[in-house]
């Protein structure tokens, strides 16, 4: 019973751990959002071309940082539970494998926002007018809205990894107990009380 008083901190310790790296990365992709490169129309002082002049890129810096932290945060919880694959025999894993259905789904749009928000994001460059100076009346930009829903989906998959590790956690544990349980009622039945003891 010694090695099973010693996984609770240990679970309680991942679990902390995977909050923070998801917040962290939640508040990358937030701060990307926030942070989306605008242009504005200037005229070329060469010729009478006009361009985009975009400000700064910090939101693909950001978004490219939030890409790497909740890849971190999948990959630990994956390995820990080994992806349901390599694990122990579980009497019961339908939440588990539900919350890890759920996990890699969230996980996968919120890394395409990410990734799609900040190539987009980085495509900096001057888009030509052919005519006049005055031609280019607006600036591709990303849209709103890519690094919010790899926010929203970052939580999702909080959430979801969270439910996905207690349950395969508690079923492992459980089977465990149920094991040691199981040894010390044969000890008891065989003891010297009971009198299966030699010579008597």
């Amino acid at each position: 019973m010694a090695g099973f008083a010693t996984s609770r901190p240990a679970s309680l310790a991942l679990c902390g751990f995977l909050i923070f790296l998801n917040v962290f990365a939640f508040l990358l992709a937030v701060g990307a959002e926030q942070r989306r490169s605008t242009g504005k129309v200037v005229p070329d002082e060469y010729d009478e071309r006009s361009y985009c002049l975009y400000d700064t890129d910090a939101s693909t810096v950001y978004g490219v940082c939030a890409f790497f932290v909740l890849l971190l945060a999948q990959l630990l919880v994956s390995g820990v539970t080994r992806c349901l694959c390599f694990g122990p025999a579980l009497s019961s894993r339908g939440c588990a494998v539900a919350a890890f259905a759920v996990s890699w789904l969230t996980f996968l749009v919120a890394e395409a926002c990410l990734v799609g928000g900040s190539a987009k994001n980085a495509y900096h460059t001057k888009y030509l007018g052919y005519y006049t100076k005055h031609d280019l009346v607006s600036c591709a930009a990303l849209r709103k809205g890519v690094f919010a829903a790899a926010a929203a989906m970052m939580l999702i998959n909080l959430a979801a990894s969270l439910v996905y590790y207690w349950s395969y956690s508690k079923a492992a544990d459980g089977g465990f107990i149920k094991h040691q349980n199981e040894a010390g009622v044969g000890m008891t039945d065989y003891g010297l009380d009971r009198g299966g003891g030699p010579g008597l």
